[in-house]
């Protein structure tokens, strides 16, 4: 005897798969300690712009995506078979869709649902979302009440016929669950420590599943994440000796410094830049005054001629280093050059 399935079921099937067949982009939202209230005002604002917002348990979820599969994979669509097997991964927890059209971006969309939030007492039994620490100072309480902070290891004294907290106190501590006897003293103390609004969880777009928080890397995080590892790939073909395009112009710059630190033992020899760098360190105060205009002008004219100080040395160093010691110690003190300018 096969088993009727309700209409409310088919009726939810056919909106998911409607949106599943109309859209490309989406997101989960987790709406614990959200009330039904705060999603039909989203829904309100949303639908004029053709956003759709779309709740239900987590099993009737999964048997639709999975009868979809199977579907799109019986008609030999299997691009579209592996798109949906891909949303199976987000339906985790109490979450539901947010469904997107192609003019609307994700990132502002998801700023927009994640902005409001509601500020509520501690419950007992919840997961707290944050460290909660009870302040010092007057509790408004009667004295009697000194047994109750004593039990909770919360140091008091009795100032002007009122309990007094006389330190801060960690009373919560994020991802743990709330004890009664917490929850009930922030209600003392009138104290809603929490604030509670949708999350975003998991973000759908052309196929592809990733967690929402890449859509907080920005452009000078990439940036910076390529210049790292440029600087890690460029140090470890110096400590080869093994050339790259990341490491050839250190190796440029060293062997250019080694030539320098040459012009400058060769009294007799000349170029043009030699001629600027003898120039700078036979009076390091020109080099100073040319400086001074590019530096701001808090900085003391002494700031760059102590740099020129730091140079010369450098520039002596360099040339001990040719002349004055082994080829080990050349060629170390040319790796920790090369790995400074990375």
């Amino acid at each position: 005897m096969s088993r009727i399935i309700p209409d409310r079921k088919l009726k939810y099937a056919e909106r998911l798969n409607h949106y599943l067949d109309n859209y490309d982009k989406a997101f989960t939202i987790g709406v614990d300690n959200v009330g039904s209230k705060s999603l039909a005002n989203y829904r309100k604002r949303f639908r004029p712009r053709d956003i759709h917002i779309i709740m239900g348990k987590n099993t009737i979820i999964r048997k639709v995506l999975t009868m979809r599969v199977e579907r799109l994979t019986a008609e030999g669509k299997l691009d579209g078979a592996k798109r949906t097997e891909n949303m199976l991964e987000m339906v985790n927890g109490n979450v539901g869709f947010v469904f997107l059209p192609k003019g609307e971006e994700i990132g502002p969309v998801r700023d927009e649902v994640t902005s409001e939030k509601v500020q509520t007492a501690a419950k007992a039994g919840i997961l707290a979302p944050i460290d909660v620490t009870v302040p010092p100072g007057p509790t408004g309480q009667d004295p009697s009440q000194t047994t109750f902070f004593q039990a909770l290891n919360i140091p008091t004294k009795i100032n002007r016929g009122q309990v007094e907290i006389m330190s801060p106190v960690k009373l919560i501590q994020q991802g743990e669950k709330v004890s009664r006897s917490a929850a009930e003293l922030l209600v003392m103390l009138n104290m809603k420590p929490f604030f509670y609004g949708i999350s975003v969880e998991y973000v759908y777009e052309n196929g592809d599943v990733y967690p929402a928080d890449v859509l907080d890397i920005s452009l000078s995080d990439v940036a910076s994440a390529f210049n790292n590892a440029i600087r890690e790939v460029a140090a470890l073909c110096l400590a080869l000796n093994y050339p790259t395009a990341a490491s050839v112009p250190h190796s440029i710059m060293d062997a250019y410094k080694n030539m320098l630190a040459i012009g400058l033992a060769c009294k007799d020899y000349k170029w043009e830049n030699l001629d600027k760098v003898r120039e700078i360190l036979a009076d390091p105060s020109k080099f100073a005054a040319a400086a001074a205009p590019a530096a701001s002008g808090d900085a003391p004219a002494e700031a760059a001629v102590v740099e020129e100080e730091e140079e010369e040395e450098e520039s002596s160093v360099a040339a001990g280093g040719m002349f004055g010691g082994s080829d080990s110690d050349s060629d170390s003190d040319s790796s920790g050059d090369d790995d400074d300018s990375s």
